[in-house]
């Protein structure tokens, strides 16, 4: 389907769109020939304006905005036209022609008189003419009484439109709930109905802009309702779900006519039994984060959430602090303190010479005083940092135009020296900054828009980073590593303190430097008691464009956090103690692991892919498979290969082994064939192929109290399936439980101790977390940058995973927050958690050993010549085998002291 051009961001902020007609239009101005064509497109009839979308996706979408119009009337014999009197004639001094060629760039103002004619080829014009006509009426009052009549006709068409309830889902649901309520996202307001049921909420538009008729939210996928302020009154609801299948999170943000109308919706919600919200207490992510089980990104998030600031509405935006202080150094070392901003300090207070300045202002000045006359954060600050990612939003709020080239947002250090020495500029940054996800995509102009040139002649394009960075994503990756540093650990409760805290209005505001404008402060003034429409608009947009101050969160000093974030501790903490075969003798309480080696196995003639190792004390055998596709059986006690097995003529990707209820081993591996091919170790045979996937098998997981394996392929699924039991050929339908979908290839798969949950990776770097009981999706999060190669869980707690990039990441299981994530000198490959190791092998042939319980790197061993592909231990025998791509296998014996 052709996507639809026309956007509401096209329009006045918060201008309502109510319907569009096919239409034919014919225009006349003093610069066009007196006879035009008739073009075909679509008339969309708005609040304050009308707006023609010609068919020809290259010509201008035009927009008559009613306050430049003369004339508007139905055409009859007075009309130059060959239509029929079913034609809508409009007359303005002024028009708008928008994305000209389909390119995004600056609205071009026609200014002079013009004539259009608008047949319509379905409707009668008769039926629209009128309410035109009322809105060109209200077009001619003051902007606030302008807002109010539409208001009134907005309601009035609300009122005589119930939910249609041909769109229920289900035909036993009730209906809990009917009102009226606005979609609302940045800049753009969406009138319709929301209706709640006992197993659905609803919400329908007027119009039929939106992507859905009707967006239906199951209650059972909603995860969090949140209360907020929208356009400074308490009527916003934010309803945050899980998308299903894909498990994304989506958000609804609706306000609704007052507070109690609110209120009603949010407590029916509550009382609903479908909805399940994990709430988590405040003072438990204050105490996370104090611990570092929760990072600071993270953390800045959650209170930017519970003081009303939310991704949804420009004029409450979350804001984050500037941590570095250094733009133009060629290089940067995130040890030194020197290059840190000072926390305890607004951004206003930081230059000594203009807070004196500032001050001297603040004493001549008569009450409410303020030292600040500009803001921290606002909508024109927030599409400052954005106009190159979302420039329609910039366009939009400046009625169709971009910012002076020079005014832009051109340089990081500029900038920064600007909030420093500016006797107008405070703003802090958003989160885009420190999200490393996005990769820095804001900093670059990627739609190729014609920003225009600088006074010294550059024309603009990307901003232009601190010579540090080596691109976008370098940038935000060296600030969100700087954000999470022990530096900003330790003195980020200031900053806090500042925005969300105890020092953000009163005496300790004043002590700290802290005053801004009083109309910016929550409940300054109640707009409800005001009854002045004019006046009361005034205060509302002199509010939103000069910036709200966060909802108050914490009325005493916050917490310090007690102890620095995992990744710091393991980067500082860094000892390294040995290589092959023992250790330094160091003065620790720490325990010791020490690896001895047993013996060498070298039989496959390609690299070694898996190996399982022995589970119980009498078990003599090592079994590996291997990409020359054989199946090795090594005895350890007699130090030599048993049995040599050709099971497929590709590689094989892994093995796992069973024992059958009649006390049979089977050994299942998977392989690039497609298939699992299961085989009787005590028979010595093949007993069955299972052709499993579309694509290579690539991993293989056993629950063995579930009796279940799980199969990962580079077919983007994994597949549970029931395990081989008899001497029956094995029917995959029969055996086959159920298909986990995956975005990408499938590269890795664990299941928990207690075999409750599975953990799935990718090729592109996402981690997907399954219920073994309902095999429902728990979550997915993107965790690396590139393909997955091993994840482990530790404790059933969190998901521990490295990557191609380098990476080693710790998620928690519970909340999906990364809790900790550090690079790698050499790529991981593979991964074993035990006791309170966890040993990693890497692209360089080392076993990297760390102890998690006191968050300390312990020894590097070096093992092979070249990468280390399989790993395995086994606690009974105290013994850990190696596989490498040099064709070895070693089986070394383990020690802790």
């Amino acid at each position: 389907m052709e996507k639809e051009r026309f956007t509401m961001l096209l329009l006045e902020p918060g201008e309502i769109f109510f319907e569009d007609y096919s239409v034919q239009m014919k225009m006349i101005d003093t610069s066009t020939p007196d006879k035009q064509d008739w073009i075909d497109g679509r008339l969309k009839l708005c609040s304050k304006s009308l707006v023609f979308v010609n068919k020809d996706i290259n010509q201008p979408l035009i927009k008559i905005q009613l306050k430049e119009t003369i004339d508007v009337d139905q055409c009859e014999t007075r009309c130059d036209t060959s239509k029929s009197n079913n034609t809508l004639l409009v007359q303005c001094k002024q028009y708008v022609k928008m994305l000209e060629k389909n390119i995004l760039a600056p609205y071009k103002f026609i200014h002079q008189n013009s004539t259009f004619y608008f047949y319509f080829n379905y409707a009668e014009v008769s039926d629209c003419l009128p309410q035109i006509l009322q809105l060109l009426r209200a077009a001619t009052l003051p902007t606030a009484e302008q807002n109010v009549m539409i208001m009134a006709i907005v309601l009035s068409r609300q009122s005589r439109v119930s939910f249609d309830t041909s769109w229920l889902e289900d035909l036993y649901e009730q209906v809990v709930l009917e009102t009226q309520a606005n979609k609302v996202t940045p800049l753009v307001t969406n009138p319709g109905r929301i209706l709640l049921t006992t197993s659905r909420i609803y919400f329908q538009p007027y119009n039929n802009l939106d992507q859905y008729p009707v967006l239906k939210i199951q209650l059972k996928d909603i995860v969090n309702i949140i209360k907020r302020r929208f356009l400074l009154r308490q009527t916003g609801l934010e309803i945050k779900w899980s998308k299903q299948p894909e498990n994304k999170v989506e958000h609804l943000f609706i306000s609704l006519k007052n507070e109690n109308d609110r209120d009603e919706l949010y407590v029916s919600l509550l009382n609903q039994s479908a909805v399940s919200l994990e709430r988590v207490p405040q003072d438990h992510m204050t105490i996370r984060w104090q611990n570092g089980s929760l990072s600071n990104y993270d953390y800045l998030l959650y209170i930017n959430s519970l003081a009303d600031r939310t991704f949804h509405d420009l004029t409450q935006y979350p804001v984050m602090p500037w941590v570095l202080q250094d733009y133009t150094s060629p290089k940067l070392e995130l040890n030194d303190p020197s290059i840190y901003r000072d926390l305890s300090k607004p951004i206003g207070a930081l230059e000594k010479d203009r807070l004196e300045r500032l001050k001297e202002r603040y004493s001549e000045m008569s009450e409410p005083k303020f030292l600040y006359g500009s803001h921290y954060s606002a909508p024109g600050f927030v599409l400052f940092y954005l106009v190159r990612k979302f420039p329609q939003y910039m366009l939009c709020l400046q009625n169709g135009r971009f910012d002076h080239p020079d005014r832009m947002f051109n340089s990081v250090a500029d900038v920064w020296k600007n909030v420093l020495v500016n006797m107008s500029d405070f703003k802090e940054l958003i989160p885009e900054f420190y999200d490393t996800s996005s990769g820095g995509d804001f900093l670059v102009n990627s739609y190729g828009i014609d920003f225009g040139y600088r006074h010294d002649g550059t024309k603009i394009g990307d901003v232009q980073l601190p010579p540090w960075a080596n691109g976008p994503a370098h940038f935000v990756q060296v600030l969100r590593n700087a954000l999470e540093s022990d530096i900003v650990s330790e003195n980020l409760h200031y900053w806090i303190d500042l925005i969300f805290g105890y020092k953000q209005r009163g005496i300790e505001a004043d002590k700290a430097n802290n005053v801004f404008f009083h109309l910016c402060y929550e409940g300054a003034v109640d707009l409800d008691t005001i009854r002045d429409i004019n006046e009361r608009h005034s205060l509302e947009i002199q509010i939103m464009e000069f910036g709200q101050i966060p909802k108050q969160v914490f009325t005493s000093p916050h917490p310090k956090r007690t102890t620095v974030s995992i990744m710091d501790k393991l980067c500082a903490e860094t000892v390294l103690m040995s290589v092959k075969g023992g250790t330094e003798d160091k003065e620790d309480t720490r325990k010791i692991f020490e690896l001895h080696e047993l013996m060498i196995f070298q039989s496959h003639k390609e690299c070694v892919s898996s190996i399982i190792v022995p589970t119980k004390e009498e078990v003599d055998e090592v079994i590996s498979v291997g990409q020359d596709g054989m199946l090795k059986l090594y005895s350890i006690k007699n130090k030599k290969l048993t049995r040599s097995v050709s099971l497929s003529s590709l590689p094989l990707s892994s093995c796992i082994l069973y024992r059958t209820p009649s006390h049979r081993t089977i050994l299942v591996a998977g392989s690039w064939d497609n298939s699992l091919i299961f085989y009787d170790i005590e028979f010595g045979r093949v007993i069955d192929v299972l052709q499993g996937h579309e694509d290579a098998v690539s991993c293989l997981a056993l629950s063995a109290t579930r009796q279940i394996i799980i199969s990962g392929s580079w077919d983007c699924t994994a597949k549970v399936w029931r395990c081989y039991k008899s001497g029956t050929k094995i029917k995959p339908a029969e055996c086959f439980i159920v298909q986990l979908d995956h975005d990408s290839k499938v590269t890795c798969i664990n299941i928990s101790r207690d075999e409750t949950l599975l953990v799935s990776g990718t090729g592109d770097g996402e981690i997907f977390l399954w219920n073994m009981d309902t095999y429902n999706l728990q979550f997915s999060v993107k965790a690396h940058s590139s393909k997955i190669n091993a994840m482990v869980f530790e404790e059933g707690r969190s998901i521990i995973s490295c990557a191609e990039d380098k990476v080693l990441n710790i998620i928690d299981v519970h909340t999906s927050t990364q809790i900790y994530r550090t690079s790698i000198e050499h790529e991981p490959l593979t991964l074993v958690y035990f006791d309170i190791f966890l040993l990693v092998g890497d692209s360089n042939g080392n076993i990297n050993v760390w102890n998690r319980q006191d968050a300390v790197f312990i020894t590097q061993i070096h093992c092979h010549d070249g990468p280390i592909n399989a790993l395995s231990v086994s606690r009974k025998t105290n013994i850990v085998l190696t596989g490498g791509k040099d064709r070895k296998i070693i089986v070394w014996d383990y020690k802790i002291t």
